[in-house]
């Protein structure tokens, strides 16, 4: 009899997920272990493979299909000895999707608006899907670059599996000025106002679906705030001494730098990481049967990617040196772009830290990353005036808030782990024993 291939489920906590590409045909022999096709999650887009063998008979959920409840059957395997007669038996439900808005959320929208297609890297990633005349594999971060650079995916070769267009290849074409025909172009041009919405009372705007990782980050904010009972304890740290350790290891990297090259960030997780053994009670999450104190301290970093957020992990931060924590920041962060991160990469965690100083952000308060107990918040390094031994003097200070859930961690917790935060930061010697 038939195999129906199902949605998988790649995480604990994955309810749907996206047919982002399929990567055989119907009529392809399919052997076990055979990726088929590729998956896109709220955090990654991630490959399946076949369990079983047979013949691809039928695809019952295109390729650009989003909200697929998990264990939906999206395609069906015909076995040995079988033809297409034994898929009339095998016909399966349209996929469940996630609903949109009820219509009495909000005005009708006029019947043009509701038929233009969405403009930017939305109405890219349609084209660029993947046909049964002509096969376009791009993964979502080379689509959306390709869209915003004006790029033609038809005319980039890809270097990835099975001639798939991944961001390398988008940047080598961008630097070698493979661009959309003009004609295209123009025409895209044209057609941008079609894609307006106008709604009686409101300003006119342009409509962005939401993609699956916008969905999750969305929901999980909004239990964080409404559910997490929050509140924030900031602290200021003289980071002069820590920027000159910094510039003498990275001029001490083997390999003329190529061994590491250490960022301020790889300090204040090291940091984060020692003061969190030092006082466990904040490495700690809120559970109905009790408080949860977590053996290991892995600390989530979040990471900005395009169209969302994540949180890769460095596991038992506390155990591992500046360089290993460096390096495999690096890897992460660089998986995390490609949406290459597998689920026990970014799933999990028991400390978050999230740095905007970066961007010059003096101060910011975190959403704290549910169900961890604390998320620390770390602003820019800047001069300012600072009082020593009773003179004036300037100083580099980075303004450090803890956000925390005071279910868990009360203040004179949360104050006793920012302390011991702020002596390894100004004393980063400590760190390196």
């Amino acid at each position: 009899m038939t195999i129906q291939i199902l949605m998988p489920a790649l995480s604990p906590t994955m309810t749907e997920g996206s047919v982002s590409a399929w990567l055989k045909s119907v009529g392809d022999s399919v052997t076990a272990g055979d990726v088929i096709a590729e998956i896109e999650t709220d955090k990654a887009t991630m490959e399946i493979e076949a369990v079983d063998e047979g013949v691809l008979g039928r695809i019952l959920i295109p390729a650009g299909t989003e909200g697929i409840a998990v264990n939906t059957p999206i395609a069906v395997l015909l076995e040995e000895g079988e033809d297409e007669s034994a898929l009339a038996a095998s016909a399966a439900p349209a996929a469940p999707v996630s609903p949109g808005p009820t219509p009495a959320a909000v005005p009708p929208i006029p019947p043009a608006a509701l038929t233009a297609p969405p403009t930017g890297a939305a109405t890219t990633v349609q084209k660029a899907m993947p046909t049964e005349e002509g096969r376009i594999f791009a993964s979502p971060l080379a689509r959306r670059m390709a869209a915003q650079a004006g790029l033609d995916l038809s005319a980039i070769a890809g270097s990835g599996p099975h001639g798939r267009i991944v961001r390398a290849d988008i940047e080598a074409a961008i630097s070698g000025g493979v661009a959309a025909p003009a004609a295209k172009s123009a025409a895209a041009l044209s057609a941008a106002p079609a894609a307006t919405v106008e709604i009686p009372g409101l300003p006119e705007f342009e409509l962005q679906p939401l993609n699956n990782m916008r969905k999750t980050i969305a929901r999980r904010l909004v239990e964080a705030k409404q559910t997490i009972p929050h509140f924030y304890l900031s602290i200021d740290c003289e980071v002069d001494r820590l920027l000159q350790i910094r510039e003498d290891l990275n001029e001490r990297s083997p390999d003329g730098g190529g061994a590491y090259k250490l960022s301020v960030n790889d300090f204040v997780i090291r940091a984060a990481a020692l003061a969190l053994r030092q006082v466990p009670g904040a490495n700690a999450s809120f559970a109905e049967d009790g408080i949860r104190l977590y053996r290991w301290v892995d600390i989530s970093v979040a990471v900005a990617i395009d169209g969302g957020l994540i949180t890769p992990i460095i596991h038992r931060a506390d155990g591992k040196g500046l360089a290993q924590i460096s390096n495999e920041m690096k890897d992460l962060a660089a998986k995390a772009r490609d949406g290459k991160l597998m689920p026990e990469e970014y799933q999990g965690g028991t400390f978050s830290v999230s740095n905007l100083g970066m961007f010059g952000i003096k101060h910011f308060e975190a959403v704290i990353n549910s169900p961890q107990g604390c998320i620390l918040a770390v602003g820019a390094g800047e001069q300012r005036p600072v009082v020593k031994d009773g003179a004036l003097a300037v100083a580099t200070v980075m303004t450090c808030t803890l956000s925390v859930d005071h279910r868990v961690v009360d203040g004179a917790l949360g104050a006793q782990f920012l302390a011991a935060f702020k002596q390894l930061i100004e004393d980063p010697v400590r760190m390196l024993l």
